[in-house]
């Protein structure tokens, strides 16, 4: 426990690096139905291979895997990333207009979760501080 580090005042974000199978379908996922933008990427024979995606203060990275790489089962199991927010119940309005499958919101620590998951099985939940008490799902 001793002495004090000054690692923490040098650490800024922590961003997840999703593999992916196919970046088209994973790119239509965060890009046109939660709104994530593009804001690097590498290119690889006329493909993106690789990119850095922004929401608001969030990121995430996505990859995908090379052609004799890709695993057999599903890769998301386990992971589970939370993006804090300022209403979660919005976004779930948003997300299901633009015609992704988020499931009904409910209350969780104090907090309203709405909950999806990507086209390779991440689990992502947008969650944002309510009042409503433990275990209420949003009836909207």
């Amino acid at each position: 426990m001793g002495t004090q580090s000054t690692t923490g005042h040098n650490v800024r974000q922590a961003v997840p690096l999703f593999e992916v199978r196919d970046m088209a379908a994973s790119l239509r996922f965060y890009v046109d139905g939660l709104g994530f933008r593009m804001t690097h990427h590498w290119i690889d024979q006329g493909t993106v291979r690789w990119c850095w995606l922004e929401l608001g203060g969030a990121a995430v990275m996505l990859q995908e895997y090379r052609q004799d790489r890709v695993p057999d089962s599903s890769v998301g199991i386990g992971v589970s990333i939370n993006f804090v927010c300022r209403d979660a119940l919005d976004l779930y309005r948003d997300f299901t207009s633009r015609g992704l499958a988020a499931g009904r919101p409910f209350v969780g620590n104090a907090m309203w979760v709405t909950p999806l998951t990507d086209p390779d099985g991440y689990k992502l939940s947008f969650e944002s501080p309510t009042d409503a008490p433990e275990e209420t799902t949003w009836s909207g």
